[in-house]
């Protein structure tokens, strides 16, 4: 009988099953997008590694007044206090949860081969820091231990860099050029996409024009000591970019963390710090955070489309109590009793928004396609601004949680039972005797 009812009024119906299927829908979108965007930001974050701690120099907001060379960050000397203090045998904090630590050295410069250049990122690393990177090899292999041991002039060429330096040859075994000395290029990594920037804890990273060579290398060849303006002989000293220290046993990594704050605290300025310690799990967990919040936001966001469908649906079945009255009064006289009444139009509101959701929820899983599409027209026709958003935009992939389907579905019938009560009330309290007089 409620469908019966419902297709006598079938433009009726199918607007006021519109509002519901829109609030479904935007539920559903709203949150696949949430998540979507979430879960790449978690990816990253996971990708710089659970029990990774992660220390960088960084310039210090007042700089000390050391002439032309600025001289700040991370040392060798903090190194060897790091794995000797916190790792170490005779620890004074009797910890040793490091299982490694990694320390890093970056420079911005010009990679030559024959007439070919390239404006790279040279960096000094060791062995470990391809795991740490989860960096793949293309062709050949990555540095190794003895060849910074032996301080060998060899590099390893990030996938942009070859491509660069060398369309058209195998750059395995060829000698390129930095600054005044020679490496032979002995591996080249695959294609890494870029990681994204994390508010203002882990600043974006681009693996495509790296170029990898040993760190003991690194010092012996280029030094710590590197100019930043040719024009006023500026130079900065820096003797480690980057220490990767990663922690045995997950549930460590907090006190671990605090105690290298600690460590490097006694021996910088702790008021003005040249140095940063980020801990990927902690943002971790901000970020489940923020993602719970999110979605709660987004779930109140699209309630209120749900709550205004359901008054677009309750003014229906108001003019419908009001249109059917001497009906109602009929199924009286014929010994309908008010609960038989209230639950033929509580099943009618009921069964008005039930068909909403349900075609909701096959438009939102629509929003694959959908997004796929938007993504690759605003590609072809507005590459500037697809340029100009971030990687984790980008390479957005809309994930539909099962819970928001199942709480837009719920909350889609319960719109159709609360605001269908009172039409219902109305019509099971009409007198049979008034109703049957009604024209």
């Amino acid at each position: 009988m409620a469908f019966k009812s419902l297709r006598l009024h079938f433009l009726r119906s199918v607007l006021a099953a519109v509002g519901v299927l829109i609030g479904v829908t935007a539920v559903i979108w709203l949150v696949a997008l949430g998540e979507g965007v979430s879960y790449q930001a978690q990816q990253l974050i996971k990708e710089y590694g659970a029990t990774n701690i992660i220390i960088r120099s960084k310039a210090p907001a007042v700089a000390a007044d050391t002439g032309r060379v600025k001289i700040y960050g991370l040392t060798r000397l903090d190194f060897d206090r790091i794995t000797a203090r916190v790792a170490g045998p005779s620890s004074d904090y009797v910890i040793n949860t490091i299982e490694r630590a990694v320390p890093m050295r970056e420079v911005s410069m010009e990679v030559r081969y024959f007439d070919r250049t390239c404006d790279t990122q040279l960096l000094g690393v060791m062995k470990d820091y391809q795991d740490i990177n989860h960096l793949e090899m293309s062709i050949g292999r990555f540095l190794s231990r003895g060849d910074s041991e032996t301080k060998s002039n060899v590099a390893v060429l990030a996938d942009g860099t070859a491509r660069e330096l060398f369309p058209y040859e195998n750059p395995i075994g060829k000698t390129i050029r930095v600054d005044q000395d020679f490496y032979r290029v002995v591996g080249v990594v695959s294609k890494k996409q870029d990681a994204a920037a994390i508010g203002g804890s882990i600043s974006g990273r681009s693996y495509d024009k790296d170029v990898y060579i040993p760190l003991n290398t690194f010092r012996s060849r280029i030094g710590d000591q590197v100019p930043i303006s040719m024009e006023s002989f500026e130079s900065e000293l820096i003797e480690i970019n980057q220490i990767t220290v990663t922690i045995n046993d997950v549930e460590r990594v907090p006190e671990t963390a605090e105690i290298i704050r600690v460590l490097l605290g006694e021996f910088h300025n702790d008021e003005n710090p040249d140095y940063s310690v980020t801990v990927p799990m902690e943002l971790l967990e901000q970020a489940e955070t923020t993602r719970m919040m999110f979605n709660i936001l987004l779930v109140v966001i699209a309630g209120i489309s749900l709550l205004v469908g359901g008054i677009g649906i309750m003014n229906i079945m108001l003019a419908t109590v009001t249109e059917r009255t001497r009906e109602i009064g009929i199924r009286r006289a014929l010994g309908a009793t008010q609960m038989a009444i209230l639950w033929q139009f509580l099943n009618e509101a009921t069964v008005l928004t039930a068909i909403g959701g349900m075609l909701g929820i096959a438009c939102g899983f629509m929003c694959y396609p959908v997004v796929d599409v938007v993504m690759n027209q605003l590609e072809v026709w507005y590459p500037e601004v697809w340029a100009g958003l971030s990687p984790a935009v980008q390479n957005i992939e809309p994930r539909v949680e099962t819970w928001s389907v199942v709480a837009a579905f719920g909350i889609s019938v319960g719109v159709g039972i609360l605001f269908g009560v009172f039409p219902a009330r109305q019509a099971a309290q009409l007198d049979p005797i008034e109703a049957l007089r009604h024209e």
